[in-house]
């Protein structure tokens, strides 16, 4: 919401009220209402593919949906705009719902190439219906009123229009600011970080496409009722491309990019039909070509779109800390010390012929350290990526808290309490320290996407930055909370994945290299940080190559060599064994 705060939104409703009591000529409060609309899909482009980073050219289908489900219903059974609304969305919903199911198991460019083919079949549909008016439409559809005041097509429709946009964005922003939005915002770093943070990332997809779809289907609705005709024309492929591109153009990473983009596209659309034919001396859809090069140039030089250009130049207002007091969350039992935590019973991976992974087998008790070692290409990230749920075992058993948990999605044993960081750190760049690490928290709570738009998970947000701040103040990181994590050098990243994952509540920290590409005083930092974690009872498994660290810190070693257990012990036993130095040193002396 900080963007929210910063507009003001009491100045954001007066300036609205006052483009409509302004004498402005009625040709520009018309095309005012059109951005409004284009506006309306954009804030679902925005979600779609700014923060999902999925790409949809099929909106302009959606749109049509509302339009003519509300045109339809109008015309030929006489219910009421205001209801047929509701049976659009129901409508639209459910349509999304089932493509969405259909088209995001996809990827690469499967996707985009699916919604185009949803739209053509859409558009196609629309245009050869009877019942539809085949490519002529239908015509005759009544206007909206609100309590008898009839609507119209000026300044009244101005004013609905843009309080739904208002609307939305509030909506939207709020999301986004939320324990649901930082899931999906956690979507375009890939699903591995997002699963193992407790992520349901196919459904929160899902969701972010079934949003898009209702947004653009109550800009379908508002236009049938603003236009009183309607045809197939405005929603076909070439209006899907056009609102991907207003959306681009005016920023896809940002909310009110939605509505920059809308407004520069009209305008210039505008324009340029009545410049361009000029200047050239013939007639054309030149205004086409000028898109064009307008999009090139933009993913060329300016890839966060026109309004990163404002943001750039707006105060950043840190996030005020007003949870101190507030109720803590609720906490999982943990094993007692030296209680068996983790138990790795002959897992196996095999890619074909190549066995990565050969019948490896440990224990972890709660409280200790335990160090995985073992030279480049010895198969300990793929072990790792075995007991997180990341791979899928090819044999073998792993059994975490008394509980078997070979089979499960990397999210599922996340829930029961295995944490991890990454070799190559996984982050949310342009989300602050305290937001990054308030999504570890994820699985402690429970309010949804509609608690998040309706702003009724205040208390609860409260509680999850009141773990995130509690969880970087106890690895020494209470000084970055407002920092943008992309900022960060590189010790400082390690860490904060580390807060992370302990903001799950785990029994078992997993850390994957954490000492990769730290200077000698941030590995000295890092060993401070584990030593206190088990000195409060953590059980850790460590991955990591720097000999000095791991032998300062673990307690027992388990080595690696060739995808098998080499052997295993404490660190004083391991640095005597001749198998362990011919590992490393190809020679046993």
């Amino acid at each position: 919401m900080t963007h929210a705060k910063r507009f003001g939104w009491p100045a954001l409703v007066l300036v609205v009220v006052l483009i409509a009591a302004l004498p402005l000529p009625d040709f520009w409060i018309t095309q005012l209402n059109y951005i409004a609309l284009y506006s309306l899909v954009g804030l679902g482009l925005v979600l779609l593919t700014g923060v999902a980073g999925l790409t949809s050219f099929g909106q302009a289908a959606f749109v049509g949906m509302g339009a003519y489900a509300t045109a339809w219903l109008t015309l030929n059974t006489g219910l009421s705009p205001w209801l047929t609304l509701f049976i659009g969305l129901a409508i639209t919903g459910v349509s999304a719902l089932i493509v969405a199911a259909i088209t995001l198991r996809m990827s690469g460019h499967y996707l985009p190439l699916a919604t185009i083919a949803w739209g053509l079949s859409l558009y196609y549909l629309m245009g050869n219906l009877d019942a539809l008016g085949k490519y002529d439409g239908l015509l005759g559809i009544q206007g909206l009123s609100v309590m008898g005041w009839e609507v119209g097509q000026g300044r009244g429709f101005f004013l609905l229009a843009w309080s739904v946009v208002l609307l939305a964005a509030l909506a939207i922003l709020r999301l986004l600011d939320s324990r649901a939005g930082r899931a999906m915002r956690s979507l375009r770093t890939g699903t591995q970080m997002a699963e193992a943070m407790g992520v349901d990332t196919l459904r929160y997809k899902i969701i972010i496409f079934v949003i898009a779809a209702l947004l653009a289907s109550i800009s379908g609705w508002l236009f049938a009722h603003f236009q009183r005709s309607i045809n197939p024309s405005p929603f076909g492929l070439k209006m899907g491309i056009e609102y991907l591109f207003m959306t681009v153009v005016g920023g896809v990473g940002h909310v009110w990019g939605a509505v920059t983009g809308a407004l520069l596209t009209k305008l210039m659309e505008d324009q340029l039909q009545v410049l361009l034919p000029r200047l050239i001396g013939t007639s054309g859809s030149f205004e086409t070509i000028v898109f064009g090069i307008v999009l090139v140039l933009t993913l060329k030089f300016l890839l966060n779109g026109l309004w990163s250009l404002v943001e750039r130049r707006l105060p950043r207002t840190p996030r005020r800390l007003d949870w101190p007091g507030v109720a803590p969350l609720s906490e999982r039992a943990k094993p007692a010390k030296g209680e068996l935590v983790l138990d790795v019973q002959a897992i196996r991976k095999q890619f074909g012929g190549l066995v990565a992974v050969n019948d490896v087998s440990f224990q972890i008790k709660a409280g200790q350290i335990v160090g995985l070692i073992g030279p480049n290409g010895a198969g300990k990230s793929t072990t790792f990526n075995l007991i997180t749920g990341v791979a899928a075992l090819s044999s073998g058993r792993v059994v975490f808290c008394g509980a078997a948990i070979s089979g499960l999605k990397s999210r599922e044993i996340a829930a029961r309490g295995m944490s991890r960081t990454f070799q190559h750190v996984k982050m949310i760049s342009d989300m602050t320290v305290l937001e990054n690490v308030a999504l570890g928290a994820h699985l402690r709570g429970a309010k949804g996407v509609a608690s998040a738009m309706a702003g009724l998970n205040r208390e609860e947000e409260r509680q999850l930055f009141a773990q995130a701040q509690a969880q970087l103040e106890r690895i020494g990181m209470g000084a970055y909370l407002h920092e943008q994590a992309g900022n960060l050098a590189m010790g400082p990243q390690r860490l904060m994945e580390i807060a992370r994952a302990l903001c799950s509540d785990p029994a078992l920290l997993l850390l994957d290299e954490p000492a990769a590409g730290l200077r000698h005083k941030e590995k000295q930092a890092l060993a401070d940080v584990l030593r206190q974690l088990q000195s409060e009872g953590m059980s850790i498994l460590l991955v990591e190559h720097d000999m000095d660290l791991v032998m300062d810190v673990c307690d027992h070693l388990v080595v690696m060599e060739f995808g098998t257990r080499l052997t295993q012990g404490t660190p004083e036993e391991i640095q005597q064994n001749p198998k362990v130095r011919a590992a490393y040193l190809g020679t046993e002396h």
